[in-house]
């Protein structure tokens, strides 16, 4: 058994967000019919796994030279900051275990729960992420502000009715 895909074959098995057995919930969870997964291996390989194409995000996996790519469905977005770095600039590691520089301008807030719009992604802070950033912000007369080596950046805040800003391509409320 071989876990090499052949660059020359299109052997590919794709399985729609609608006919997936998994999806993420609000809180960044992956769940099936049972509830939420308990394995944090799994849970970790599933969140390492997230791609995105013009279809929208899927999980994939190369198993007996097939590639298996299963869409999925989930709230608001499937890209969680995990952790932040307070090093200058502060970073940001995402449940993907993919880096990112915390972008002041791109911070919203909708709801209860903050975002950071990078590029055409949106990233969804977790409750850890938002305690540790939280050393960072100061509430002032005008609203929540993050206040980076000794610079003051307004967090703008969006109607819990309304829209995200440039929700990505393939979004797919869950049913």
């Amino acid at each position: 058994m071989t876990n090499e895909v052949d660059p020359f074959s299109s052997t590919e098995v794709v399985i729609s967000a609608q006919d997936a057995v998994f999806w993420m919930d609000a809180d960044g969870r992956w769940c099936n019919r049972h509830g939420p997964f308990q394995n944090s291996k799994i849970i970790d390989y599933f969140h390492r796994s997230i791609r995105r194409d013009d279809g929208g995000y899927f999980v994939s996996q190369i198993r007996d030279g097939v590639r298996e790519k299963v869409y999925f469905r989930y709230a608001e977005t499937p890209i969680f900051a995990v952790d932040v770095n307070l090093s200058h600039p502060p970073c940001l590691l995402l449940n993907t275990k993919r880096k990112s520089v915390l972008d002041p301008a791109g911070l919203f807030i909708r709801g209860d729960r903050l975002f950071m719009k990078e590029g055409d992604e949106i990233i969804r802070f977790s409750e850890r992420a938002m305690v540790k950033l939280s050393a960072l912000m100061e509430d002032t007369p005008d609203g929540l502000c993050l206040c980076v080596e000794g610079v003051r950046h307004p967090i703008r805040e969006i109607e819990e009715s309304g829209e995200m800003p440039t929700v990505p391509k393939g979004f797919r409320p869950p049913a």
